[in-house]
């Protein structure tokens, strides 16, 4: 008999829909919030807090696919915890936490707010705030566990393995979990459920693979390679907004300047981490003020620009890994009118982290269609 937290290999968890309907889900977030809610009815075993794992696409709409499991535990007096690794993702969350939760006190948690002391049933924080907690929630909700700061810090992870009480839950949100992660999914070990569909229900983009010299020589040889500036042309033409991913903040300002020389006419910027305009700029992005911007793994995730294609280049370079990619990757084809969108990385050589990006939008793909998640051709 498997422990909690632990699921037959081929067995489903059976899903329970009620009180899923006021949410608003799609299917196959329905789907995915119906088996969670079944795994944390489940009674405790007694070796310690249950895990799950909600593997949703980027664009899948995973905020709202947590509100029924907060709303389980609140409805039986528990209390909720909402960690995340970056305090603008807290930010942009609380309102809509407190929106859903009218009744329920929220404390909202990062490094300067003035709730620190506020006692609440439900608690949103950055994944640095639960070192404060020890065993003190029913349900730990992590999201992004992959992305920095969390990734790879001991410390962090055992502040968040620490804040859940023992016979707790664990929810992992992730569209790129690590791999540790993915093959205690594929095992069995891990009960998760997959949402491989976006809102509009459309295929995800699956990246196109085109052979280029390095950004570097690039920029010492002042020219562009042709089936690059091919491409650009095509998703400019095709009124896309451009984002071409670099892997050092080095490289932004001289590529920038190549990339106006080749295309003059149009708007192209470039921003990084150590850029302070930077949120001015990603906005004029959003605004199709600036048309191509030139940018680092900082804007991977977190920012939707409608009508986007991605250029990751140098995406062979060990900075790149499997989840950096499809987090790239997943900036295109996520508004209602432009769902297809162009992906395309940009190497010297195919790696296996390529590959493997590659390989995961396919299979997401293909989940969703045996499931009847996509749009029928004659939809579209």
């Amino acid at each position: 008999m498997p422990v909690r937290g632990e699921a037959p290999r081929g067995t489903a968890l059976a899903p329970t829909g009620g009180g899923l309907a006021r949410w608003g889900l799609s299917a196959a977030q329905s789907a995915a919030a119906a088996a969670a809610l079944a795994f944390l009815a489940r009674p405790p075993a007694g070796d310690g807090p249950g895990r799950f794992l909600l593997w949703a696409v980027t664009g899948a709409g995973k905020t709202e696919m947590i509100f029924p499991l907060l709303q389980h535990t609140l409805d039986r007096g528990g209390r909720a915890l909402v960690a995340t690794p970056r305090r603008d993702v807290v930010l942009e969350l609380a309102p809509r936490l407190a929106k859903a939760f009218p009744d329920t006190s929220l404390a909202t948690l990062y490094g300067g707010s003035d709730e620190r002391w506020k006692d609440a049933h439900l608690t949103l924080a950055t994944t640095h705030q639960l070192m404060r907690f020890y065993q003190g929630f029913d349900l730990v909700i992590i999201d992004e566990l992959d992305a920095f700061p969390y990734h790879n810090d001991p410390m962090l992870a055992h502040a968040a393995a620490s804040s859940c009480k023992p016979e707790g839950n664990f929810v992992y949100l992730s569209a790129t979990p690590p791999a540790w992660l993915q093959r205690e999914a594929a095992k069995g070990v891990l009960a998760h459920a997959k949402v491989p569909v976006r809102f509009h229900r459309h295929p995800l983009p699956v990246p196109r693979l085109i052979k280029m010299i390095t950004v570097a020589e690039c920029i010492k040889k002042r020219n562009l390679p042709s089936a690059l500036k091919t491409n650009i042309q095509i998703s400019l033409e095709r009124d896309a907004q451009v984002f071409v991913f670099v892997t050092r903040i080095a490289q932004i300002e001289a590529f920038v300047n190549l990339m106006r020389r080749t295309f003059p006419g149009i708007h192209i910027e470039g921003t990084s981490s150590q850029d302070p305009d930077r949120a001015s700029k990603v906005t004029a992005f959003r605004e199709r003020t600036i048309r191509l911007l030139v940018t680092t793994t900082i804007l991977e995730r977190g920012v939707t620009i409608p009508r986007s294609d991605v250029f990751i280049l140098d995406a062979d370079n060990g900075l790149f890994d499997e989840a950096s990619l499809v987090q790239m990757a997943g900036r295109a084809g996520r508004s209602m009118d432009d769902p297809a969108g162009r992906v395309v990385f940009a190497s010297s050589r195919r790696t296996r982290s390529q590959v493997k990006a590659v390989v995961q939008i396919r299979n997401m793909n293909t989940i969703a269609r045996r499931k009847g998640y996509l749009h029928s051709p004659s939809q579209t």
